[in-house]
């Protein structure tokens, strides 16, 4: 299998400067907030391997603003100061990995041409100008006009692509025979004559050339029986008596070139176009469209744009199943915000991108180092927010929905915001606590971790003896109550002493067991303790909701203080 193993963007869109991404060879799974870069990561690679960015041919697109918006507002601010800085300029870099059974590629593509002047099979991309002559004698022109200079002179821009090699002036068709890519972004749909092109050219793919030749000879056809059609051969010959010209007119359909039925022909499914279908089945059947490629060596990169756009819980399982299990020999890169598509594929596949709020600037860590145990457990049960934890600045862990709300109040109480409006999650992780905190060790994100201590402190200790007492690291904080409560009550349906060693026991006693207080909130009317302990043990997250929602004054135990603190 060959693939991508590293790209290097320079000057794309928000990437400034050099950005540079090493790649699996399999499955990769970009992750990021907003603005972070892993829509612009897909489109540079399908650009450098397709020459087609928004749908279209680079020709039709190429604009000032596919270029990083600091470097330009430089170069036109050095023209303001007479500095005249060099025309900014565009590369994608693309560094192939081929494998042995194609080691006569390495002639074509293998050389030093790259950014790092070294031995490496490639191709690198570029937007710049077209340096000739004519172009050098009209841009000095427009540089000694006396004219002010708000934009970039595009027009004197041309694209490029060249081997590692030094194979100048390639194009697609060349290198596409063993790299090829297709972009499905099931967020945004571009048709073309009522279909979107994507399917069409994957579905040449699956042709020989001796259908395609058929295909195209039934396109004329309808050339030919258009002409002669009862409706409009009499029109033809109106055309042609009016003597509008001297050479014959008449309405025929377009067959400009060999490829035209891509261009008029739609697809259908059960009598319904394309384009008139769920999005969710259009994600579908693109994505199958690409995977199922016979041609092995045709579209062996698939760049997947947010996948579970459009698509129910259960249709997404569906979809994420059959990525799984049919990548084969292809290289996958996939842009989601969804916890469920991360957990799925693999927490060992995700590259998080991460943006300098000061400096804007690109960087990206992996969680590649995961215990198969812990990386089993996220599979298994995808419905843990890990992306949650991964994209947040600071995370407090808890066990359930009730503890959440408590900590969100104590919080509240304290600084007057909640934890989120602070960059600070909550997130609830039921006994997952050990593998979530592994990740935050990977990527170095703070977090506390909220938990009961159940009677038993001395197998709390033993559970999370890296994090606590002289073990404890600066970003790790697991707080718990360090007092283990008794009493008499018990629970009458098994007669099991009751568990004075959780949230709600430990709230009603950082309150002084003020009965009215919690009555009040709660709206009951108990009279002792033991019912009140009762009520809250079977009402946990009601009686949460009713704290979070009280203006009444309520100390928190310690224990969570800690963790806000």
């Amino acid at each position: 299998m060959m693939h991508i193993s590293k790209v290097i963007i320079e000057n794309f869109k928000c990437y400034e400067w050099k950005f540079e991404l090493n790649l699996n060879k399999g499955i990769n799974i970009l992750v990021g907030n907003n603005e972070a870069g892993k829509s612009t990561i897909l489109e540079a690679i399908h650009l450098a391997l397709s020459g087609w960015i928004n749908g279209r041919y680079l020709s039709t697109e190429l604009t000032q603003w596919l270029f990083n918006a600091k470097v330009v507002n430089e170069y036109i601010n050095s023209l303001k100061k007479k500095k005249f800085m060099p025309l900014p300029k565009i590369s994608i870099e693309l560094f192939f990995e081929i494998e042995s059974e194609h080691e006569s590629l390495k002639a074509f593509f293998e050389w030093n041409a790259n950014t790092y002047k070294q031995k490496a099979s490639g191709i690198k991309f570029e937007i710049s100008f077209n340096d000739t002559d004519l172009n050098r004698e009209h841009y000095n022109l427009l540089l000694n006009s006396g004219n002010e200079i708000n934009s970039l002179p595009i027009e004197f821009y041309d694209y490029s692509w060249t081997s590692f090699s030094r194979e100048y002036n390639l194009k697609p068709k060349i290198f596409n025979k063993y790299f090829k890519s297709s972009f499905i972004d099931s967020s945004n749909y571009r048709y073309q004559n009522g279909c979107d092109s994507e399917v069409l050219k994957n579905i040449r793919n699956f042709l020989d050339d001796k259908e395609k030749i058929e295909i195209s000879l039934a396109h004329r056809r309808l050339q030919d029986n258009f002409s002669q059609d009862k409706a409009i051969f009499p029109i033809n010959e109106k055309l042609k008596k009016e003597n509008i010209s001297d050479k014959n007119i008449k309405l025929s359909v377009e067959l400009p070139t060999k490829t035209a039925w891509e261009d008029s022909l739609t697809v259908y499914l059960w009598d319904t176009p394309f384009s008139y279908i769920g999005k969710w089945e259009q994600c579908l059947i693109k994505t199958k469209l690409a995977l199922g490629n016979k041609k092995s060596q045709e579209a062996n990169i698939l760049l997947l744009e947010e996948p579970e756009n459009h698509l129910s819980h259960s249709n997404l399982n569906k979809f994420i199943k059959y990525v799984k299990d049919n990548h084969n020999e292809k290289q996958i890169l996939i842009s989601t915000h969804s916890s469920f598509v991360a957990n799925k594929l693999g927490l060992d596949s995700l590259i998080l991108l991460n943006k300098e709020d000061l400096t804007n600037k690109r960087s990206y860590s992996r969680i590649d180092k995961l215990k198969p145990e812990t990386q089993k457990y996220f599979e298994r049960l995808p419905g843990y927010d890990t992306l949650r934890l991964i994209l947040c600045k600071k995370a407090i862990l808890v066990e359930g929905s009730s503890d959440e709300l408590i900590v969100q109040k104590a919080y509240y109480k304290i600084k007057s915001l909640l934890p989120i409006e602070n960059g600070i999650d909550v997130i609830s992780v039921w006994t997952g606590f050990l593998n979530f905190i592994e990740i935050a060790e990977q990527i170095k994100i703070p977090i506390s971790i909220v938990t009961d201590n159940d009677w038993d402190i001395s197998s709390i200790k033993y559970k999370y003896s890296n994090y606590v007492d002289d073990n404890q690291k600066d970003f790790i904080k697991v707080c718990f109550d360090e007092s283990e409560d008794t009493g008499n009550l018990t629970i009458w349906k098994n007669n099991k002493p009751f568990n004075y060693n959780t949230l709600e026991p430990k709230l009603l006693k950082a309150n002084n067991y003020d009965i009215q207080k919690f009555n009040k909130i709660f709206w009951t009317k108990y009279e002792n303790i033991d019912e009140l302990h009762k009520y809250m043990r079977s009402n946990k997250t009601d009686c949460a909701l009713k704290i979070f929602e009280s203006n009444e004054e309520i100390t928190f135990p310690k224990y969570i203080l800690d963790a806000i603190t």
